[in-house]
């Protein structure tokens, strides 16, 4: 009798570690290729999104990926990204890896960006005088952007910041620059080098410059190169305090992660370092918003 009973006690004991191993595995698998929670750090977005909002993040539309990087460690390693249901639409809010700044090749830091994608693939984009365009025709204000806050900076005061180097832009008045797509053959001269070197070997390809001035890309002295990848160019809401494609560049298709979804926590937390005082200020109104 005490026989059957320790038996029931390890089988009941085995199906409790069951479950919760089995409940484990499938929140794992829907945080890696459903849905992930992030956490807004900046005001880079607002009114859209702002700092201490918490998000949910649509990681299946886009196509879902492998993991992108070691569990703890933020050190990339290969991934295999499976189709999904449609690419970005321009307006999208979009979550990305951080394809670096304008002069490196790889990020130092592993770190996602939230913005909104502007220009797709074989989009023209252009702001004059905060004004955005794309493909010729305004893109629409927003209600959640946030308004100016400086001095608009005019066309023809260059900002030595700004992508691709040496372009003769600054935040406010920038472009035009077309957004590289897939299978697009470009033109590399030794007068346009410097702009596209960068670019180029984010795209895969080996760049050499020769004394003579010619261009040897993936070993072959040529003039042309075909581009390997769809680009996005990406803009926050708050365009004052955004640091986003006028700085660093096109965002790779296959760095996005995934469609910004709801908000589903909120609290402003500058100068509330206690959790009570935090508390007191939940921005209730901002739980459960749709991101659009």
């Amino acid at each position: 009798m005490t026989e059957n009973i320790n038996i029931q006690k390890k089988s009941l004991l085995r199906e409790y570690l069951e479950v919760i191993l089995i409940t484990i595995l499938v929140a794992f698998c829907i945080k890696i290729f459903v849905v992930d929670a992030y956490r807004i750090p900046t005001g880079s977005m607002e009114n859209t999104l702002m700092a201490g909002d918490y998000i949910l993040v649509n990681k299946f539309i886009y196509g879902p990926s492998t993991p992108r990087t070691l569990p703890l460690t933020g050190i990339n390693i290969p991934h295999v990204r499976l189709p999904g249901f449609k690419n970005p639409d321009r307006g999208d809010v979009i979550v990305f890896q951080f394809p670096g700044e304008r002069d490196e090749i790889d990020p130092v830091d592993n770190l996602n960006y939230i913005k909104r994608a502007i220009g797709l693939p074989g989009d023209s984009v252009k702001i004059r005088d905060r004004k955005v365009y794309v493909n010729g025709e305004a893109f629409p204000m927003l209600s959640t952007q946030r308004d100016a806050s400086r001095a608009l900076k005019p066309k023809g005061r260059n900002d030595l910041r700004i992508f691709p180097t040496g372009a003769p832009f600054n935040e406010d008045n920038y472009g035009p620059i077309y957004v590289p797509k897939r299978g697009d053959t470009l033109t590399i001269t030794d007068e346009n080098i410097k702009r596209w070197e960068v670019f180029l070997q984010r795209d895969g390809a080996s760049v050499e410059v020769l004394p003579d001035a010619s261009i040897k890309i993936n070993g072959e002295i040529t003039e042309h190169y075909e581009v390997q990848r769809n680009y996005y160019f990406t803009l926050g809401d708050n365009r004052d305090n955004s640091l986003d494609s006028r700085f660093w560049g096109f965002v790779p298709e296959d760095k996005i992660i995934g469609k910004a979804l709801m908000i589903y926590w909120s609290w402003h937390k500058e100068g509330t370092p206690s959790y009570m005082a935090r508390f007191r200020n939940i921005r209730t109104d901002r739980i459960g918003t749709l991101i659009r």
